[in-house]
């Protein structure tokens, strides 16, 4: 399967006997933004934990992707490749905030390299799969565009927020609409099986995409749910998630 080149940066913690943490951020973000901006790295180093935070496919300063490589199945493989190069031998720690914890769902499965879990802002459903990708593209101004689509704002609010998202400034437009596609084409779906490490679940207390992630915790072989203060993007920004985070895999 095609896999896509993916950007990295380091956080060295000098001499540590615990394995590195591995970041991963959201949709239509970036690592810069999501965890540098907000002192994710900073922490974890002054923890003793050496960081490696990473640009998803089509984020940042990875490259572009489309294709098989922008399904589930293909950014999976994709970062089990950065896994286990980080893998020295003790396995990694993984951090992943909404679609960024969709995808380290897969991870321990994926690779047998990861020690501990954190999935913060998870969906326990799959959003891209309700998405009308086309409508999306066009009223981003995509490549699928149609010259016949009507003016004026789609009549779809999610259609509108999506198309926003992916057409903001700096970002990938073609590669977001392309993940969309590919990952609502392997929906996520909690009941198929979730990860067998040890895994903290956390959700912003006023958080609507988290309602029922409570649920999807219990299911889990070894978890620990936790409610922080936040709406979906305030909940990855706050102290008492960061805090819980590095007291979980310390």
């Amino acid at each position: 399967m095609p896999t896509t080149t993916l950007a990295r940066r380091s956080f060295p913690a000098g001499s540590s006997a615990l394995p590195p943490v591995v970041l991963l951020h959201g949709f239509a973000a970036d690592s810069d933004e999501d965890f540098v901006a907000t002192g994710w790295p900073d922490a974890l180093v002054a923890a003793g934990r050496s960081v490696e935070v990473v640009d998803l496919p089509g984020h940042g300063r990875s490259a572009a992707v489309s294709g098989a490589a922008a399904t589930t199945a293909g950014v999976v493989k994709a970062l089990s490749g950065v896994v286990a190069e980080l893998d020295a031998g003790g396995g990694v720690d993984v951090v992943g905030y909404s679609l960024g914890a969709r995808l380290a769902w897969e991870l321990p499965a994926a690779t047998g390299r990861v020690r501990r879990l954190v999935l913060g802002g998870l969906s326990p459903f799959e959003p891209f799969a309700a998405v009308d990708v086309a409508a999306v593209a066009r009223a981003a101004g995509g490549a699928d565009a149609s010259a016949d689509a009507p003016a004026g704002p789609p009549a779809d609010p999610l259609v509108g927020m999506m198309a926003a998202m992916v057409a903001a400034p700096g970002r990938d437009t073609s590669s977001l609409l392309a993940l969309m596609a590919g990952l609502g084409s392997q929906p996520f779906d909690p009941a198929a099986g979730g990860p067998a490490v040890p895994t903290l679940v956390a959700a912003g207390v006023d958080d609507v995409m988290t309602t029922g992630l409570e649920a999807v915790a219990a299911a889990l072989p070894d978890a620990v749910f936790v409610r922080v203060p936040g709406d979906h993007r305030g909940a990855l920004d706050s102290a008492e998630f960061r805090d819980a985070a590095i007291r979980f895999l310390t």
